[in-house]
C-alpha cells in the first residue's frame, strides 16, 4: 500500500476510455488530456505505423495500396492486439511527455458483455504499452459515476451508454450492476446503415467519414420541428463518376431506423427484466443517456415515448464515461467495489 501510494505520487496515473470510435485519457490533475479517434494508419510493406488518432482518421478512404487505415477495436473490444498496444502506447506518450520515473497506473472502462479473453487482451495491451498496473471498470458504471448518480444507495439508476461499437444498458444499485443488456449496435452501425441506404436508394457510394458527418449534421431518431437538408457528394455506383444528391433528415431517419430500434429494444428488455422496486425508482428519477450516440437528435424523445420514462442527456455525453473512470482512479478506496479485476 505504501509503495502504491508512493508510485502514484511520483507518476501520473491515467483513466482511459478505450472506445471503438474514440479514445480519451484523463488525469486527476488536468482532467481530459486527450480525445482522439481510435484509428491507426499502417505502411503495409514495412508494417510500420505512420499515423495515429486524428491524423490517421484523415487517411480513411483516401489511402494508396501501400497504406491502410484501420480501427484496431471492434464492437468495444480489441480486434488487433499488436496495433492496439501501439496505439495505447502512442496516446500515453503523448500525454506523459519527458522522462517518466514511474510507469503509470491505468484504469480502463470496458463493455459489460466482455469475455475473459477480451478482458485479458485489454490488460495485456495496456501493460505492454507501459502501464505498471491496470484496473477495469464497466462502462455503464463509469457513466453513472461520471454523471454523479447515487450508485452507492439502494436506489435504481438506469444508464444507456451508446458508444461507437456497443450500446450498454444497465440498472445500477448499491455500487453493483443489478441488470445489464449489451448490444453490439451503436454509432458505427448507424454510419454503415447510412452508407447502405445511399447505395440502395441513390446508387451512390460514400465513405465512412462522410456517413458520420451526415449523421451528426442531420441524423435524427424522431421527427424534427423543421426539416433539415444536406448536399452529399460521392461516387455513382453505375458509372463510377462523381455524383451528388440533396437529402433530408427524413431520409437519414429512414436509413438508421433499424439500428435505432435495436437500441430502443435493448432498453425495453432491460426494463422488463429489472425488479419492480428498481423500476419504480427509475420511473421517479429518469433514465440517463450517455456516450456519443446520446447526441443523435430526438433519440431521447423516442426512448421516452417507447418506455414512458423521463430521459436525461448528460451535460457532456461524449466524456461521461472517461470522467467517471477518472473518479474511480482518483478515489480508488471509495470505488473499490466497482472494479471487475
Amino acid at each position: 500500500m505504501f509503495f502504491s501510494k508512493l508510485f502514484g505520487f511520483l507518476g501520473t496515473n491515467l483513466a482511459m476510455d478505450l472506445g471503438t470510435a474514440n479514445s480519451l485519457l484523463y488525469t486527476a490533475k488536468d482532467g481530459i488530456v486527450l480525445n482522439e479517434p481510435s484509428v491507426v494508419a499502417i505502411d503495409n510493406r514495412e508494417g510500420r505505423i505512420i499515423a495515429v488518432g486524428k491524423e490517421a482518421k484523415e487517411y480513411m478512404g483516401r489511402t494508396p495500396e501501400k497504406i491502410r487505415a484501420i480501427r484496431p477495436l471492434k464492437d468495444g473490444v480489441i480486434a488487433d492486439f499488436e496495433v492496439t498496444r501501439e496505439m495505447i502506447a502512442f496516446f500515453v506518450r503523448k500525454v506523459i511527455s519527458g522522462m517518466r520515473i514511474v510507469k503509470p497506473k491505468i484504469v480502463i472502462c470496458v463493455p459489460t458483455g466482455i469475455t475473459q479473453v477480451e478482458k485479458r487482451a485489454v490488460i495485456e495491451s495496456a501493460q505492454q504499452a507501459g502501464a505498471r498496473e491496470v484496473r477495469l471498470v464497466e462502462e455503464p458504471m463509469a457513466a453513472a459515476i461520471g454523471a454523479g448518480l447515487p450508485i452507492d444507495q439502494p436506489v435504481g439508476n438506469m444508464v444507456v451508454d451508446i458508444g461507437g461499437g456497443t450500446t450498454e444498458v444497465a440498472v445500477i444499485s448499491l455500487s453493483a450492476v443489478a441488470y445489464a443488456e449489451s448490444v453490439r449496435v451503436a454509432g458505427d452501425e448507424l454510419n454503415e446503415a447510412i452508407q447502405r441506404y445511399f447505395q440502395d436508394q441513390f446508387q451512390m457510394l460514400i465513405g465512412e467519414n462522410m456517413a458520420e458527418r451526415i449523421k451528426i449534421a442531420i441524423g435524427s431518431a424522431y421527427p424534427l420541428p423543421e426539416q433539415m437538408t444536406m448536399d452529399v457528394s460521392g461516387k455513382n455506383l453505375i458509372t463510377g463518376t462523381p455524383s451528388s444528391v440533396t437529402v433530408t433528415d427524413g431520409h437519414i431517419r429512414e436509413a438508421i431506423q433499424e439500428p435505432v430500434s435495436v437500441i430502443v429494444r435493448a432498453t425495453r428488455t432491460a426494463l422488463e427484466k429489472t425488479p419492480p422496486e428498481l423500476v419504480g425508482d427509475i420511473a421517479r428519477n429518469g433514465l440517463l443517456l450517455a456516450g456519443g450516440g446520446a447526441l443523435l437528435k430526438g433519440l431521447d424523445r423516442l426512448i421516452s415515448r417507447e418506455t414512458q420514462l423521463h430521459v436525461i442527456i448528460d451535460e457532456d455525453p461524449l466524456t461521461t464515461v472517461v470522467r467517471g473512470t477518472g473518479k474511480t482512479m482518483a478515489n480508488e478506496e471509495t470505488f473499490k467495489s466497482v472494479f471487475i479485476n
